[in-house]
């Protein structure tokens, strides 16, 4: 194994220079259709024109709303209208679509980014933190980090627990076939295989897909030393990190498109390979001011319309809707918009000037975040500086698409016997003695509902998770840093995984162009300050560990003057910041705990509305949310279809499908989000399924979804 050839020497002096000549023009490799149109524009309203009524109105074209209008709109007597905040990402698909500039010429702070900040964190030095998130079509899974992880049985089956009635839905099974069924594996190149010593079963992977998973085209040879170093200090490495166990270490697959090693996200997978779909439209740059609602029934309000509007200073348009919106705006915009709506925690709204149609206090509330931040090291002078000449001359792979889809993988979920070895019970004990306090405390709501839900999020978390092989802790190898004092560096990072601290979202005014108010609440459990604490030290344990330590030079953060644990604790303070995974501020809980949806994604009081992304998981997740989200996605759309189209599951008010439905389409039982609509033809079904390989390139920095 040679020493170093550090991606960020080899990467960073020949990005900039190479990669704009590598792909010119964005999409490289679209064709004109015999339509004469662009084949990822055919469904991507770009003059502005729609129609005036929709049966399915998706608010958010991110992650979780784009995939739900490509399986929506494969039934043809079913039309569906996505409305989007953001822009097309046309303009920069270069900073979208190779996967290296997720790390180097990513968007937080454009335009493309919503650009949110908390507000001031007590325990992290009074700091406001950024928080961004993707504000283009795709959202989020256009700018994270690539990282495709699954959780954890143990996690997913504690969801369904927590929500009588969920467990054919939401259990470990169906989720896990949700999440097989969004994606394509493709295992990695033998030489990449073996230079990062990666363990994969192809049999928990997906193989149809629309998403691609994969390994970058190039592997740094020091990722194959991350997985024997922590076997040698004692923690799990994990041959199949997909089944269901997903803790340990190992080297995580990305959602890279082995074709072309361009990301694959949301848009490229479920809107830009389709045909013509007159029953589908993707409109951008229509920011959802409200929901317009028919108060006639007050116990069960029907939604009748969607406001929205190009600007603050341009007027509000309404597109009707005839069966149900579908908020899939995440963890800050579902709330928001319910908020906005009248929908939501009474004293939130008439604080803010907004009328209160549903009092749903758990609206915005039971807020949950990964924190993380980091121990640095340099490389070796003599590594770094030969590394430019050594690894472009030896690499037949330099500057190819290939080499430029490196990102960071290698990663291990550590659990608490790992991070406190003996005294892991004892803390458990203590997590346990601390709930009446922390309900009292912590929980930012005066509603018995929601501090219920607290209790039993907590016991869910302590009892079920806290003392099971499930990670409380992500220690990630990052090797695409930038240099310190002209050093290229390597970083191990901790980031706390299932947070005791809860936060809330919640509106401040009723004009939806003023971003809502964060307040996540960052490490007002003491749990989560010691279980990051010990992550940190950890995360310094495996640097100074051979085989890696062998690579690396002085550790320049947080340095050796950081031992005992009130330095430790006084650092992370001003270190601390969000691992861009918010979840849970719509949780699926019952209504007497907080809940804001039920089993069906469908919110309390409302008639027709559903929620379904990240803000409905009850309890964070072991794992980088956008695997689950994609797998949510793919299970919203089956509990929709199935309640309007006569199939599969019974609908939300308890009756069949069958007889919630007058317009019933043939529905088949694996949908392609490459296949036009499906339509009835003498019993059968007529599927083109052509699909296309998409090129782009580039994204956000840091963006871990």
């Amino acid at each position: 194994m040679r020493s170093l050839p550090l991606l960020l020497a080899a990467i960073a002096a020949a990005l900039l220079p190479y990669h704009a000549a590598a792909f010119v023009s964005g999409h490289r490799d679209i064709h004109h259709d015999h339509w004469g149109q662009d084949l990822r524009r055919r469904n991507i309203v770009y003059n502005g024109n729609i129609a005036d009524a929709y049966d399915f109105v998706i608010v958010g074209g991110g992650t979780a709303g784009l995939a739900i209008a490509s399986r929506l709109s494969e039934d043809a007597n079913t039309t569906v209208l996505v409305l989007e905040a953001g822009d097309t990402g046309d303009a920069v698909a270069d900073s979208i679509n190779v996967p290296v500039n997720a790390y180097y010429a990513g968007l937080p702070g454009t335009s493309y980014d919503w650009q949110y900040t908390t507000v001031k964190q007590p325990n992290a030095n009074n700091r406001a933190l950024p928080w961004p998130r993707g504000k283009l079509l795709g959202g989020s899974s256009a700018m994270n980090g690539l990282y495709t992880v699954r959780p954890s049985k143990i996690e997913v089956d504690a969801w369904a627990a927590l929500n009588d009635g969920a467990s054919d839905k939401w259990n470990w099974d169906a989720l896990f076939n949700a999440m097989k069924q969004s994606e394509t594996f493709t295992p990695p190149s033998s030489q990449v295989q073996q230079t990062g010593n990666i363990q994969y079963d192809a049999a928990s992977r997906g193989t149809s897909g629309p998403v691609h998973a994969t390994y970058p085209g190039f592997m740094v040879p020091i990722v194959g030393n991350w997985t024997s170093t922590l076997a040698d200090i004692g923690v799990f490495v994990n041959n199949d990190a997909y089944n269901g166990e997903g803790w340990g270490a190992f080297v995580a697959t990305s959602s890279i498109n082995p074709a072309n090693w361009t990301r694959s996200y949301s848009r490229s997978a479920y809107i830009d390979p389709l045909p013509p779909r007159p029953n589908l439209a993707v409109l951008p740059n229509a920011t959802v001011t409200r929901l317009l609602f028919d108060s006639s029934n007050k116990n069960n309000l029907t939604a009748t319309g969607v406001e929205w509007a190009v600007s603050a200073n341009a007027a509000r348009q309404t597109v009707k809707v005839n069966k149900e919106v579908i908020l899939a705006g995440g963890a800050v915009g579902s709330p928001t918009v319910l908020m906005l709506s009248g929908v939501g925690p009474s004293d939130v709204l008439q604080a803010a000037g907004v009328d209160v149609l549903v009092d749903l206090p758990g609206v915005g509330q039971h807020l949950q975040d990964h924190i993380s931040t980091q121990v640095v090291w340099t490389t070796h002078a003599q590594t770094a500086n030969s590394l430019r000449t050594q690894e472009l001359a030896a690499n037949s792979n330099a500057n190819t698409a290939a080499f430029l889809s490196f990102v960071n993988s290698a990663t291990a979920y550590v659990n608490i016997t790992d991070l406190l070895g003996d005294a892991a019970q004892q803390f458990q004990q203590q997590v346990v003695s601390a709930l009446s306090s922390s309900v009292a405390g912590l929980v930012p709501s005066t509603s018995d509902e929601v501090k219920k839900g607290y209790e039993a999020i907590y016991n869910t978390t302590v009892n079920s998770i806290l003392t099971s092989p499930v990670g409380q802790v992500e220690i990630l190898f990052s090797l695409t840093g930038q240099p310190v004092d002209g050093s290229a560096t390597v970083a191990i990072q901790a980031a706390l995984q299932h947070p005791y601290s809860h936060g809330r979202v919640y509106i401040t005014t009723s004009d939806p162009f003023t971003l809502p108010a964060i307040d996540p609440q960052y490490l007002a459990h003491n749990a989560d300050l010691v279980l990051l604490r010990e992550g940190l030290k950890l995360a310094r344990k495996i640097g100074n560990s051979p085989p890696l330590s062998a690579a690396l030079g002085d550790e320049v953060s947080p340095g050796s003057s950081v031992q005992s644990d009130s330095d430790w604790e006084d650092w992370l303070a001003g270190q601390i910041g969000t691992e861009y995974h918010p979840s849970c501020s719509c949780a699926m809980l019952p209504r007497e705990l907080g809940g804001v949806v039920d089993p069906d994604l469908k919110v309390y009081g409302l008639g027709n509305v559903r929620v379904a992304d990240a803000s409905v998981f009850p309890i964070q997740f072991s794992a980088h949310l956008q695997a689950p989200v994609y797998g949510l996605a793919e299970q919203a759309a089956k509990i929709i279809r199935a309640t309007y189209n006569g199939v599969g599951w019974p609908s939300a008010n308890g009756t069949s499908s069958a007889s919630a439905s007058n317009s019933s389409s043939t529905s088949s039982s694996a949908p392609s989000p490459t296949s036009e609509p499906q339509k009835e033809t003498n019993g059968a079904l007529g599927v083109v399924a052509p699909s296309i390989a998409v090129a782009c390139v580039g994204v956000l920095a840091s963006l871990l979804l």
